[in-house]
């Protein structure tokens, strides 16, 4: 898939994300990149042969205080090129993949961890 058309299958995505939702994102940038840095390896804990598809890089709101002010933006990594090897070899539909790890990756922001996630399917 080229990536302009990557990029617009995620901006479907969050075109079609409930207003509620959409609100509470007004400072987090989503971008595509082709890999994660080692250092995002790193931080996300992902171990040799283990395959990172995105990452939540921020505070969760549910973790905002008072103190939370003059940050930065969260940032939403999607990983372009893990999730469509990822498709090739499962033979699954690269939008659906993307859809998945991009609404999987929001839910961190809202404060949802991994294992909430999986227990939900995602």
């Amino acid at each position: 898939m080229e990536l302009k058309e990557f990029e617009d299958v995620v901006g479907e995505v969050l075109d079609d994300l409930p207003a509620d939702f959409a609100e509470k994102l007004e400072n987090v940038e989503v971008v595509v990149e082709d890999w994660p840095a080692k250092a995002d390896l790193e931080q996300a804990g992902v171990g040799k042969g283990q395959t990172l598809l995105g990452l939540y890089h921020g505070v969760p709101l549910s973790e905002r205080g008072w103190h939370y002010m003059l940050v930065l933006p969260d940032r939403i990594s999607i990983y372009r090129e893990p999730i469509e090897r990822v498709c090739e070899q499962a033979k699954t539909p690269v939008p659906e993949l993307i859809r998945q790890v991009v609404l999987h990756e929001i839910a961190h922001h809202f404060g949802i961890p991994d294992s909430r996630l999986r227990e939900l399917g995602y």
